[in-house]
């Protein structure tokens, strides 16, 4: 078979835009793909990316980490469980647009509370399908992820050069801080606890139960799921902003610091996030990142991060622990890396991945501090990982019983 990154986009986009047209995806380099609209009408700009996961459409359209980035999903029955309230990783959709093969699949699950196509509508997120999602995947394989803009109009009519002046234009995400978009106004409890099946035979998320840590979460754009597995581990939640500071975040007197996921570039982030986790370093408080998280410890500790050519995003990436030499099955989403070379000697690569390569963890030596690139809390995907979140309480009893010793 022809590879499509290797013979133009002769036969998978053209300028030339067909009678029945509802929607068009631009790239940056000129390339025109035409489809069917959905959602709501008008166009957004993004980096286009492309996940392979199979299932939890909805978590991905409301991660936050997502942010800036148009999905091309690789799976093409998407919307077949349908849309529910229950599932969502924050109140208001952060990606900018989906890319789909086939028409959204009508629901059929017990769980569904309404249509994939009307959720992206009421939520303002724009949508295309009948596209090549196949060959799009391949393009962004060997070329990189590239800027796009994404459009839908009902009546089919387009600027088609504003378009494509809108995607090479946009400076796109290196340098950008997303943060402060997604980030939570205020600082607030989180008191839900995972979704799980009762014997009465419904289902709801658990309450808190058993708490006996109490664990402040700096939210870069943190998943409702990150939130619900630390009050499964016992802990009580207070959420904070990004942009937090270090004293107000020991006036809290938490037993531990969470930095979450979020989107963008971690340098730019860093620019306010990094002294105020040096500081937390500092006063020897247990400490544990995940994806932006990760890269923003590492960061702290003086390494440095890079933009990958695709990124990770799906839910079956292959994750070594050098720790235990066991591999995890994992959820990513993430378009930059931490650069192990560049770590301190104070800091322990932990994880690495068998896909390419790149970091995936780390831990320091004189500290309790570690961090995963990785989604322990798997919304969506595996439960492989879910001990990383035991492994923080157990790093807070640790630090909790040695000052007492103290």
């Amino acid at each position: 078979m022809t590879n499509p990154s290797s013979q133009g986009c002769a036969s998978l986009c053209a300028s030339k835009k067909p009678v029945s047209a509802t929607g068009v995806l631009v790239l940056s380099d000129g390339s025109v793909f035409w489809g069917r609209g959905m959602g709501s009408d008008g166009s957004a700009i993004g980096e286009l990316c492309f996940n392979t996961s199979m299932t939890g459409y909805q978590e991905i359209c409301t991660d936050p980490s997502y942010a800036g980035q148009i999905i091309t999903f690789t799976f093409p029955h998407i919307g077949n469980t349908g849309i529910n309230m229950q599932d969502i990783e924050t109140q208001k959709p952060s990606v900018r647009g989906i890319v789909l093969r086939e028409q959204i699949t009508t629901p059929s699950s017990w769980r569904a509370a309404g249509h994939l196509e009307d959720w992206l509508e009421r939520t303002n997120l724009i949508g295309i399908s009948g596209l090549d999602t196949r060959a799009l995947t391949i393009r962004i394989r060997d070329l990189g992820v590239p800027n796009a803009v994404i459009a839908h109009d009902r009546k089919g009519a387009f600027d088609l050069e504003a378009l494509k002046a809108k995607a090479r234009e946009w400076p796109g995400l290196e340098g950008m801080d997303l943060a402060l978009d997604v980030t939570c106004p205020n600082v607030y409890e989180w008191k839900e606890g995972a979704w799980k099946w009762y014997p009465q035979k419904h289902a709801a998320y658990a309450k808190a139960n058993g708490i006996k840590h109490h664990v402040v979460a700096i939210d870069y754009g943190a998943k409702r799921n990150i939130l619900r597995c630390l009050v499964n581990a016992g802990c009580r939640v207070t959420v904070v902003p990004a942009t937090t500071s270090a004293e107000e975040i020991f006036a809290l007197d938490p037993d531990g610091v969470f930095l979450s996921n979020g989107p963008g570039d971690p340098a730019a982030t860093g620019v306010y996030a990094v002294p105020v986790i040096k500081a937390v370093l500092d006063r020897g408080i247990p400490l544990f990142g995940i994806c932006l998280g990760h890269q923003m410890l590492g960061l702290a500790l003086g390494a440095k991060t890079a933009k990958m050519p695709r990124g990770h995003r799906g839910a079956n990436h292959p994750v070594k622990d050098l720790i235990t030499g066991k591999v995890d099955i994992t959820s990513q989403n993430h378009g930059f890396h931490v650069l192990p070379a560049t770590l301190p000697p104070s800091a322990e690569v932990t994880h690495v991945s068998l896909f390419d390569g790149t970091n995936e963890g780390i831990r320091l030596k004189d500290k309790p501090a570690f961090s995963v690139q990785y989604h322990p809390e798997a919304s969506p995907g595996p439960h492989d990982s879910h001990a990383l979140f035991k492994r923080f309480v157990e790093m807070i009893e640790a630090h909790k019983t040695s000052r007492r010793v103290a």
